[in-house]
């Protein structure tokens, strides 16, 4: 199947860039990496560029008559093996040529690294298009947790070809960069991110809704938000919830969202509250009913649901890494736990049902927090990371990385 260019609006102003940004996932699907795309999109739109998207084709979604607000460039996909929430894009190198040969981008950023991106990096270096590559989400990292751990050496290796064969490659956090950076990966740049402290905020928090799981204004409502995953490490997260138990009976654990793992948990745990996938103003209503929010994920890039508990009042417990360590301060805004650490990580959730009293402090705090980091400093920060290229000789800088390329090539295939 073809792929298909949709809803082109042209610039209208010679200040406008036009942004090109490809990607394997994009809302309505609903994940860290399509909402952080969300946010720069509109952000980028409101300065006034150009924004236009390559895509894998949604099934549920890209139905005849579809109308989209920005340019979008559909491709044909497939699921991706045991992660079939997420698509993986055909390859679309001579779409993409002509696509942009007939309306060229001033810039090019390539936000996942399957068969798609790898595509468009090789096209934007033969039209000598700069090429910028996001680092969304740790696949090496997920490799253990899917019986595919033998293939952990390869991707890393794939990776480091991916990201040093653009003109640099945008992170979330400063240790993210300073480990991308050991593994051999070049010009690692670090964003942030933000969050939209209107929408995430204590004082959406219902009565009603905690009614339904069982819970007095009293009682303690633990929390998770995110993919119901074995990269998730949730066995954690509930073992942590019985600890909380054996101090107080009242707790109730909550559990936000859907994957592979949910069917078996509901069984196993009848205990736990489902709650299935929401967005909006109802997935901001559960994060403000509760009032810790467990977080023992050892894989993530960032987080962005760190920023969303405690922009909605909650106390965090998470390990110190990711958006944990860059925006909790231990027993002020959140509970950070030693990397890798699970006996510690169980030992602090039940100390916070010891001590419920004293998390009235820290959930304000951490709102306070949350409620300065929004998403206009973030775009403003990309978008000069993007336009930094167009102020120097890219066509001489791409011939040298271009021989660096090879060369790393020619060492991974010497391996």
């Amino acid at each position: 199947m073809p792929a298909k260019n949709l809803n082109w609006a042209g610039q209208d102003a010679a200040s406008q860039r036009h942004i090109c940004i490809v990607t394997e996932t994009y809302p309505p699907e609903v994940n860290g990496v399509a909402l952080t795309l969300a946010n720069l999109v509109k952000g980028l739109r409101l300065q006034g560029h150009v924004v236009s998207l390559v895509r894998p084709r949604q099934k549920s979604f890209d139905g005849p008559g579809c109308s989209y607000d920005h340019p979008v460039t559909l491709v044909p996909a497939l699921p991706l093996p045991r992660y079939r929430e997420l698509n993986v894009g055909f390859p679309a190198g001579g779409v993409l040529r002509r696509c942009w040969m007939q309306r060229r981008p001033d810039v090019v950023y390539v936000a996942t690294e399957g068969p798609l991106g790898w595509s468009a990096v090789r096209a934007a270096w033969r039209l000598r298009i700069p090429v910028f590559s996001g680092f969304h989400t740790n696949f090496h990292s997920y490799s253990r947790h899917y019986h595919l751990g033998w293939l952990h050496s390869l991707i890393l290796r794939y990776l480091c070809m991916f990201h040093n064969r653009t003109v640099g490659t945008v992170v979330a956090t400063v240790d993210l960069r300073d480990r991308l950076q050991a593994l051999g990966i070049k010009n690692v740049s670090v964003v942030g991110r933000g969050v939209d402290s209107r929408l995430f905020s204590p004082q959406r928090r219902s009565a009603a809704l905690r009614r339904m799981w069982r819970a007095s204004d009293n009682d303690l409502v633990v929390l998770y938000v995110g993919r119901v995953a074995p990269e998730k490490n949730l066995a954690l997260a509930i073992e942590s919830y019985r600890a909380m138990q054996r101090v107080n009976k009242t707790v109730r654990f909550v559990i936000v969202g859907d994957g592979p793992l949910r069917t078996a948990l509901q069984k196993n745990y009848a205990d736990l509250i489902f709650c299935g996938v929401h967005k909006g103003e109802e997935l901001a209503k559960r994060y403000a009913s509760a009032d810790v929010f467990l977080f023992p994920s050892e894989t993530e890039t960032f987080g962005n649901v760190t920023l969303e508990a405690m922009a909605s009042g909650l106390v965090v417990v998470a390990y110190d890494y990711a958006a944990a360590r860059m925006h909790i301060t231990d027993g002020e805004t959140g509970v950070l736990v030693p990397y890798g650490q699970p006996m510690a990580f169980v030992g602090a959730a039940a100390k916070l049902a010891r001590e419920a009293q004293s998390l009235a402090k820290i959930r304000r705090q951490a709102r306070e927090h949350a409620a300065t980091l929004d998403w206009p400093h973030v775009v403003e920060r990309f978008a000069g990371i993007l336009m930094g290229a167009l102020q120097q000789d890219y066509i001489a800088s791409a011939e040298v990385a271009s021989g660096a390329i090879g060369d790393a090539r020619r060492a991974v295939e010497l391996r």
